[in-house]
């Protein structure tokens, strides 16, 4: 059984070769025309058959750049990157003193005395 999909894309199929062959021989065959019953000079008909595809081209790439360009006009710029990460960090910091049970909280500075006191490093000896 063939699917919806399938048929549909064997129809596109079907019309793209058609449209393609008849391009062709109007393009490289106008007498063609003459065969079922359409009479046109060759020059006329080699012009309007590079002509109207040259057309719709044209007009769907002036489409597609007009629809860039209004999209660029109509979108607001992006949030510089410092707020986002100023934002990302805010969040982090949220969730950590949220997670984070009430008895492993950090406490405040403690006093001076409180503190431990610093190790002090050995100078170094200058040499002379």
């Amino acid at each position: 059984m063939v699917s919806k999909d399938q048929s549909i894309g064997g129809l596109i199929l079907l019309i793209c070769l058609v449209v393609g062959i008849l391009y062709v021989a109007l393009l490289f065959f106008p007498g063609v025309l003459g065969a079922i019953g359409v009479q046109a000079a060759d020059a006329d008909v080699r012009f309007w058959v590079i002509a109207v595809p040259v057309f719709i081209a044209f007009i769907a790439i002036m489409a597609i750049g007009g629809w860039i360009g209004w999209t660029m006009a109509t979108t607001p710029p992006p949030k510089p990157i410092e707020d986002i990460t100023s934002e990302i960090e805010e969040k982090k910091e949220e969730t950590a003193t949220e997670t984070q049970p009430e008895e492993t909280k950090p406490a405040e500075e403690p006093s001076e005395e409180a503190k431990p006191a610093e190790e002090k490093k050995p100078e170094r000896k200058r040499k002379s």
